[in-house]
């Protein structure tokens, strides 16, 4: 059985074998091991904490094989971008000219460095081991962020985004680094990459401080401009069922677009249910969803619960493994939203 849950102190070592896994292009997971343990110090705060104020603090999740004890994914929130420090990006705008002498209009678009203090949301670091990958556990570690996030609403900022891996080779050779960033930065792509995660104080040093002409770069380099990665469509369309949207932002590395949605406006969000266990029966036959407690920082799982008028019947097993009494709070996320049907919305991909 696989569970999601809050990142413990404990978890680090397991945690760093884990993301050493994680190959280029995953920016937030090219991390040392120091800032790791960071991080996990951070989210054990983080979830504990009273104060209900996003301040860029991480929220870290992990997927654990409760059957032989080992982590096999992580995904992570960070409650606001842009805190201690800028949040960069290339904003895509296109103008349009008119020649009255030619009679010629003309249409271009350039590249923006975006430069975002007081930012949303951000939802990333996911990842899960390539032999866990199918039968739900990609969905659950994903969607247990927004119920998460649907049971603190005040701690994370109106709007969410995701940046999305753009188009590079497994070595890590990105077409958009090699148009634009090579030439700024002495240094390969998976060293940006990697540095930008320690101090991204070199990205405004250096990075051009003026637009650049899209029609200026390599067609290869044009091609692929807001382009998600082959291994990243899966998770694209789960957010895009969810209600994220591309916008005119794409990462400033790869080229890989940014997702945008209201936090309350997210499906997720709003079809997470908050219920009390009414019942604890030796099992339940009813419809798959995922449930989640948020009395011990947070656990979730994909398990089956009937509803009657004073809440929730559970299984054994969800109460042992939620670590749920009769009584107590309990969260319900269904897998898919509504108006959707699994294989026609997720072209059937194991995510």
């Amino acid at each position: 059985m696989v569970i999601v849950r809050a990142v413990r102190l404990e978890d680090l070592d397991q945690l760093w074998n884990l993301i050493e896994q994680a190959t280029y292009g995953l920016t937030t997971l090219q991390i040392t091991k120091e800032q790791l343990s960071e991080r996990v110090e951070l989210s054990n705060f983080a979830f504990t904490r009273q104060t209900e104020k996003p301040t860029g603090e991480p929220y870290v999740l992990v997927m654990e094989d409760t059957s032989v004890g080992s982590l096999v994914g992580l995904s992570c929130i960070f409650s606001k971008t842009g805190g201690y420090e800028p949040f960069y990006s290339y904003r895509r705008v296109r103008e349009s000219s008119y020649c009255e002498l030619l009679d010629q209009t003309q249409e271009v678009e350039a590249l923006h460095l975006e430069k975002i203090h007081d930012g949303p949301t951000e939802i990333g670091s996911l990842f899960l081991s390539p032999q866990y990958r199918g039968q739900g556990r990609g969905r659950l570690l994903s969607l247990a962020r927004f119920a998460f996030m649907a049971s603190h609403p005040r701690r994370f900022a109106d709007d969410v985004i995701a940046e999305m891996r753009g188009i590079m080779s497994d070595t890590g050779e990105c077409p958009f680094w090699e148009a634009i960033g090579r030439h700024f930065f002495a240094m390969d792509f998976p060293q940006a990459d990697s540095l930008s995660t320690i101090n991204k104080r070199f990205i405004e040093d250096l990075m051009p401080r003026y637009p650049i002409y899209t029609s200026m770069l390599p067609e290869a380099a044009r091609d692929i401009l807001g382009q998600v990665h082959p291994k990243t469509r899966p998770a694209l369309a789960m957010l895009e069922a969810e209600g994220f949207r591309k916008i005119d932002l794409i990462d400033i590395f790869d080229g890989g677009p940014v997702v945008r949605c209201r936090c309350d406006e997210i499906d997720a969000v709003k079809r997470t249910k908050s219920r009390t266990v009414a019942e604890i029966v030796p099992q339940v036959e009813g419809e798959s969803a995922i449930l989640a407690s948020t009395s011990d920082g947070f656990r979730a799982m994909i398990g089956e619960a009937t509803e009657g008028e004073s809440g929730l019947t559970i299984s054994q097993i969800v109460a042992l493994t939620l670590q749920l009494k009769v009584g107590q709070p309990i969260l319900s996320l269904a897998l898919y939203p509504a108006n959707s049907h699994p294989k026609k919305a997720y072209e059937g991909k194991p995510i």
